[in-house]
């Protein structure tokens, strides 16, 4: 029986379930592969690279969703829809990153509509639906922490989380509400080994006439990728990279550089507590190999005990 790389579930001898493909749009019948293979996904990147406002290490293409056609057209702009192919060096990267992102959603943390899709070589690739589009042609006002700070895209690790906080409560409407967000989103990337978040990777979003922390982005576990030693946040906190504890994670940063209060430390540490089991069921059934969830268990579990999360019989 095969599984919906939208929704996870079972759908018999379809590619994808029907429940996926009302997620992708309520009037859509069927979806067809993409037109290309994960190679040729990753030659369109690059020869699209200049014409794109989204750049990183990930291959990365605009694309709408034809409807009628039951296809993913890709564009050079107005697309509503970012694809990511698999990667050249490194390996299952669209797996990891929506699997990854659905971790956040268990938690409460906001992330858009996401998932996998079949290219004609019956590779994966991601997708995701953007935040900052509007209708046909309009955008929702976002900037990211850099342009926030003054930093470049060369400069995007020079920085710290102590800083990122004041950003937060010189730009955000209630800062309050948006550093307990904050606080969630760094256990998270702890437990799930995401140690690529720079400057880039946090934006605001301007909504109902707020400025608030936008839906996360590009949460991926990239320590179960890399080789060698890997830092353990990409932007410093308590003048460290590596190494984090509880002690520095929960009491320096939640409580006295966020400043929040022991009933929102709690209430975030149990909300994270009571999805771990979850968490593993989800690994389970994911699209990565069988070597990658062992990996993603195991970081998880040793995490899980360095912040003393259990996991539930």
């Amino acid at each position: 029986m095969n599984r919906c790389p939208i929704t996870y579930s079972p759908c018999d001898e379809s590619i994808y379930s029907e429940k996926g493909l009302k997620q992708l749009a309520p009037n859509l019948k069927t979806l067809v592969p993409l037109d290309f293979s994960a190679e040729g996904l990753r030659t369109e990147a690059m020869l699209r690279a200049s014409k794109m406002s989204i750049q990183g290490v990930q291959p990365k293409l605009s694309a709408i969703l034809n409807i009628k056609n039951g296809r993913f057209e890709i564009v050079d702009k107005n697309g509503k829809y970012i694809l990511k192919p698999q990667h050249h060096v490194f390996p299952e990267l669209p797996q990891n990153e929506d699997l990854t992102m659905r971790l956040a959603a268990s938690v409460g943390i906001e992330v858009p509509f996401h998932g996998l899709i079949w290219s004609k070589d019956h590779s994966l690739t991601y997708f995701i639906k953007r935040f900052d589009r509007k209708g046909h042609k309009d955008k929702i006002a976002v900037e990211d922490f850099a342009q926030l700070a003054g930093m470049s895209r060369d400069t995007k690790y020079n920085y710290s989380m102590e800083r990122l906080v004041k950003l937060i409560d010189s730009y955000c409407t209630f800062p309050v509400i948006e550093k307990a967000k904050l606080f969630k989103l760094i256990l998270f990337n702890f437990l799930t080994g995401n140690e690529d978040m720079h400057l880039k990777n946090y934006s605001v979003i301007v909504r109902n006439g707020k400025v608030e922390l936008s839906p996360a982005y590009d949460l991926l576990s990239s320590t179960i990728v890399l080789k060698g030693d890997v830092e353990e946040i990409a932007l410093s906190m308590k003048g460290k990279k590596s190494n984090l504890n509880r002690n520095i994670l929960i009491d320096y940063f939640g409580k006295d550089r966020c400043g929040l209060t022991d009933k929102v430390v709690e209430r975030t540490f149990d909300t994270i507590q009571k999805a771990i089991s979850s968490w593993f069921d989800l690994i389970e059934i994911s699209f990565l190999s069988e070597e990658m969830k062992d990996r993603y268990r195991d970081l998880l579990q040793k995490r899980m005990d360095i912040l003393g999360f259990e996991r539930s019989k």
